[in-house]
């Protein structure tokens, strides 16, 4: 049988879809990209925390520091949330190091968190996309249609002037959220709910703003007042911001944008505030029956719906593409087996429902929740009501702080893992507890060199031999008949072996342990697992 000339088609590029042709053009994969949107609106830039984990993929893929660079914010300039009267009122409380931002390295993770607007990361991925030779990246195109068989899958993709043609792949990833055509001609349902409370996100430019602000820089501020409550924040250090104003309804009101954003920053303020965008939404907590059907895969918003508390809709989905993108293209190259797919929405859907529920305890504790009484003033009473506020607001902490949630997530119950029966990770989603647990992130270290331990994994599967008593042997001569792109990383003096459990450890591309042990393993079994081959 004669194999389409593209393996796989993406519908949709956004952050799904670019992260996944970024993680299949980097394997060699033909890939075809198929995207709507021509130019990207940097009025309307949704997400704004690019997290740990999203930032460890993109130092992998070698293109953090690129993101780092176009990135308006630097890291150095603040990694705070403050919440506060107004932006030009007086400080309540502030949370350091919000959303995974640290200045200089930690042990427990390779890259940092990075504030940046979401058509920011698009712009530094499409620009990535290009230079992949193996992806074709259409613009202007959208896919109307798909059907499958046992052999193939074909997507009907219209141009902007309504011609349309007929695309057939092997296998197709549906990133074209909740909108596409991907979700329904797959046949699969969202099951959950939407949030009670609309809200009113606005872009606007405000020159000068920023030398009247009386508070230390913060990534975000949160404002806390009768009169109108959100949170705001600077896209860039020059002019641009973006609020968004909690419990306002465009349904049953007309309300002025420009208004409330003068709230917002502070009745004394009478500089300039032009509108240049404006986005009403109410928070959705929906997740997919299903991930796969037949030949089509669900990634990203297509799959689940987020709320935006805590920043993690976009990285989710970038964590989709990851994992099923490396699995596509072991199975296309022959080192993986077809099994290997199943463990897609057996290791992801679990983590959506988890960041789901996660965001969602946060949608009862926005700004308007603690704005029930008068916080400005002088005196005694209103330091007290300050004070009572602010102690009050450490509830917050759950939506600033992450790591847990971020890096603490695993696949121990996925069949493409050698479970070793040792305790399962609880989850504790403020903190993380690194484990070596077969299924959870390899915890990071700096090795003696300086570098990451992560750099030093392979595009494919690792064997960390941290024992020199341990023969690589074991899994090495297997996967190398097998065609299986393998490397061996000897740390045998770094002195990890106590951390990380035992003499051996594989782990897989997307840097999450897949089996440890030691070096009387039977190599093939463990292989046949991993990676999908077993009967």
């Amino acid at each position: 049988m004669t194999r389409p000339a593209t393996q796989v088609m993406i519908a949709g590029g956004g952050p799904a879809g670019l992260a996944a042709a970024v993680e299949l053009g980097r394997r060699g994969i033909r890939t075809c990209l198929v995207e709507p949107r021509i130019t990207l609106d940097e009025d309307r830039p949704r997400a704004k925390t690019t997290s740990i984990r999203t930032m460890e993929h993109l130092r992998r893929w070698g293109v953090a520091d690129r993101l780092r660079a176009a990135a308006p914010l630097p890291v150095s300039w603040s990694q705070d949330v403050a919440f506060c009267t107004a932006l030009l009122g007086t400080e309540l409380t502030r949370f350091r190091n919000a959303f995974g931002l640290y200045e200089g390295r930690d042990e427990r993770w390779a890259e940092p968190g990075q504030q940046v607007p979401q058509p920011v990361v698009e712009r530094v991925l499409r620009k990535v996309v290009s230079e992949l030779s193996c992806v074709t990246f259409l613009t202007g195109h959208t896919v109307t249609a798909i059907d499958q068989d046992e052999g193939s899958v074909r997507a009907a993709v219209a141009d902007g002037d309504g011609s349309a043609r007929v695309i057939e792949a092997e296998y197709l990833l549906g990133c074209d959220g909740a909108g596409g055509v991907s979700r329904t001609a797959a046949g699969v349902a969202y099951t959950g709910s939407s949030g009670e409370r609309p809200n009113l996100s606005v872009v606007f430019r405000a020159p000068g703003l920023g030398q009247e602000v009386p508070l230390d820089p913060a990534v975000q501020y949160w404002v806390i007042s009768p009169e109108v409550s959100g949170l705001m924040g600077r896209m860039d250090l020059d002019d641009r911001w973006w609020a968004i104003v909690q419990r306002v309804d465009v349904r049953t009101s007309a309300p002025d944008p420009q208004a409330l954003v003068r709230s917002l920053i502070g009745a004394e303020y009478g500089g300039p505030v032009h509108v240049l965008g404006t986005d009403p939404w109410v928070a959705r907590m929906l997740l997919a029956d299903r991930y796969r059907s037949g030949r089509v895969f669900l990634v990203g918003d297509a799959a689940h719906l987020n709320p935006p508390w805590g920043g993690h809709g976009f990285n989710t989905c970038v964590g989709d593409a990851v994992n099923i993108g490396w699995k596509l293209a072991a199975v296309l190259q022959g080192w993986g087996g077809t099994a290997l797919l199943d463990s897609y929405e057996a290791e992801r859907r679990p983590v959506a429902a988890q960041t789901i529920a996660d965001s969602s305890a946060q949608e009862k504790l926005l700004a308007p929740s603690f704005a029930g009484r008068p916080l400005t003033g002088l005196g005694p009473e209103a330091e007290r009501l300050r004070a009572e506020t602010a102690a009050a607001l450490r509830v917050k902490a759950g939506e600033v702080y992450s790591e847990g949630l971020v890096l603490g997530y695993h696949y121990a119950g996925s069949p493409a893992v050698v479970d070793d029966g040792s305790p399962v990770p609880s989850h504790t989603p403020q903190t993380y507890h690194g484990s070596a647990r077969p299924g959870a992130r390899l915890p990071h270290a700096w090795l003696r060199d300086g570098r990451s331990l992560f750099d030093a994994l392979g595009p494919g599967l690792t064997l960390l031999r941290l024992s020199a008593d341990a023969d690589p042997a074991v899994l090495e001569a297997p996967a190398r008949a097998r065609g299986v792109p393998f490397t061996v990383a000897d740390l045998t003096g770094e002195g990890l072996f106590d951390r990380y459990g035992a003499p051996l450890l594989v782990v897989r591309p997307d840097q999450h342990v897949a089996w440890r042990g030691s070096g009387d393993a039977d190599g093939g079994r463990i292989l046949d697992t991993v990676l999908g081959a077993g009967s």
